[in-house]
């Protein structure tokens, strides 16, 4: 099986590129085996529907992304199936979030659908020409972490952590230019 974790979300506007710069996070502090499948990294920015044919191509895609929910803080982290998404989530934070679940619907109605699992961090700030992540965000890193790599183990993967490199170190390597 072909798994793709695809991080979602502008880094110009601060919390809004929680997802982009997650996945990059969990690409550099983790190796992962499995003699089955296989694995990619993708930084999905705000293209939506040109993600179409790449996203084709994976029987499963973890969606990493920022969202909204009723009454939830900033901080909070959800993972669940794009099938079934809890009461009182959406997809309205952003104008990409509305295109992502476009997509994905479309993708289901042509049969070209992978498997999706989503993790949404609700964001505090979105503010633009700003890279760093709020102290929220950064400190729902763990639990993000976790329910991830949780999840990549059910698929079939052995992970190590190969690296100690924190989010913040990973979100300011697009303010130096270096990614």
């Amino acid at each position: 099986m072909r798994v793709c974790v695809l991080g979602i979300g502008n880094i110009l506007f601060g919390d809004e590129g929680a997802g982009v710069h997650f996945a990059r996070f969990l690409e550099r502090n983790f190796a992962f085996r499995s003699d089955k499948h296989t694995i990619e990294f993708i930084d999905g920015g705000t293209l939506a529907m040109a993600l179409t044919p790449i996203l084709a191509d994976f029987q499963h895609v973890v969606l990493i992304d920022c969202i909204s929910a009723d009454g939830a803080k900033p901080g909070e982290v959800y993972f669940f199936d794009i099938d079934s998404v809890p009461l009182g989530v959406n997809f309205s934070g952003s104008a990409h979030e509305i295109e992502m679940l476009q997509t994905l619907k479309m993708m289901e109605i042509l049969g070209d659908r992978p498997a999706v699992r989503v993790l949404g961090i609700v964001p505090k700030r979105i503010e633009g020409c700003s890279f760093a992540l709020s102290r929220e965000v950064t400190d729902a890193v763990q639990i993000a972490q976790d329910a991830v790599l949780s999840h990549l183990r059910e698929l079939g993967f052995e992970i190590s952590r190969v690296a100690d490199v924190k989010i913040g170190e990973v979100a300011s390597e697009f303010a130096r230019g270096r990614y």
